[in-house]
């Protein structure tokens, strides 16, 4: 059993680097986005399968906070490709 954790993390590791990959040279902006966001979830799974391979559950609270900070990251990111600002600000004073 503990070979299908190690060839998992084999294939993470080759899917993160790809994700890093299509990050860097991605052809738009949308598409880095994605792969940010791809990433994010890859290395989620990444220290679900070392929490399991080390056999403790101590990883799982950064498992959360790493979910929420994506999570936020990804709204933020879609808010300023799709409006051109993260904080709409009501300047309309009456």
């Amino acid at each position: 059993m503990m070979v299908f954790f190690w060839v998992m993390v084999i294939l993470i590791s080759l899917s993160m680097l790809a994700f890093i990959y299509r990050l860097i040279v991605g052809p738009s902006i949308p598409d880095r986005v994605v792969a940010l966001d791809s990433l994010g979830v890859a290395l989620i799974c990444m220290i679900g399968l070392f929490s399991i391979l080390v056999d403790t559950s101590f990883f799982l609270e950064i498992i959360l906070l790493l979910a929420i900070l994506a999570f936020i990251g990804t709204v933020a990111f879609s808010k300023f490709l799709e409006k051109g600002e993260i904080i709409q600000r009501d300047n309309d004073h009456s």
